[in-house]
């Protein structure tokens, strides 16, 4: 089998310059990254579901500092759609948890993995005709620029490993370190915002 490795988020290196386009990417990259997940064993398929669930959490996070706030001022009945994705947003945390608690070979691991990847494509696709689409619409080129350097300063800036005291085995395989990615997110976002 060919082999196939979606990049962490940010090791691309685009030059990005409308946030549209930028989380459409990674809306494929998140679709890659559960086909690798699905298509491998072992150490491979940890491997993967750990660069999954850093890019869940870098994407999330971002959106949420970054594309709901704008969302909110700037859309139609924003309020409105932003609840509804952070809804969709609760629902996919929840799941993630549940894949915490099993090794990526337990046989339970592969339904988990399945009901998360419905949920996360269920949430792109409002994303992408609710938010996005509006977004695109309603922002000029300066204003798309402007939103996609804050999400790829945040790509940048997430940490690829667990924070230093975290000791527990079980915790650094996957979600461990999901906490930690979400605050530096949030703060990498801010700074490039210029909110610090």
């Amino acid at each position: 089998m060919p082999e196939t490795h979606t990049p962490q988020a940010g090791d691309d290196r685009a030059a990005d310059d409308d946030v549209v386009a930028l989380l459409m990417r990674q809306h494929g990259d998140i679709r890659n990254l559960f086909d690798e997940v699905e298509q491998s064993r072992g150490e491979e398929r940890r491997e993967a579901f750990r660069r999954l669930v850093r890019l869940l959490a870098v994407h999330e996070t971002a959106e949420e500092e970054v594309v709901h706030p704008f969302a909110r001022r700037s859309l139609p009945g924003g309020e409105q759609v932003v609840e509804d994705r952070l809804a969709e947003e609760r629902a996919a945390t929840e799941t993630l948890a549940a894949l915490d608690e099993l090794d990526t070979e337990d046989p339970k691991f592969m339904l988990q993995l399945m009901k998360l990847r419905k949920d996360v494509q269920e949430h792109a696709r409002a994303e992408e005709r609710y938010e996005f689409t509006h977004i695109r619409r309603s922002t000029d080129t300066d204003g798309l620029a402007t939103l996609a350097k804050a999400v790829k300063a945040a790509e940048a800036m997430a940490p690829t490993r667990p924070h230093p005291g975290v000791e527990s085995g079980a915790a650094n395989v996957a979600l461990g370190p999901v906490a930690a990615l979400v605050d530096r997110t949030k703060d990498a976002v801010r700074t490039a915002m210029g909110k610090d």
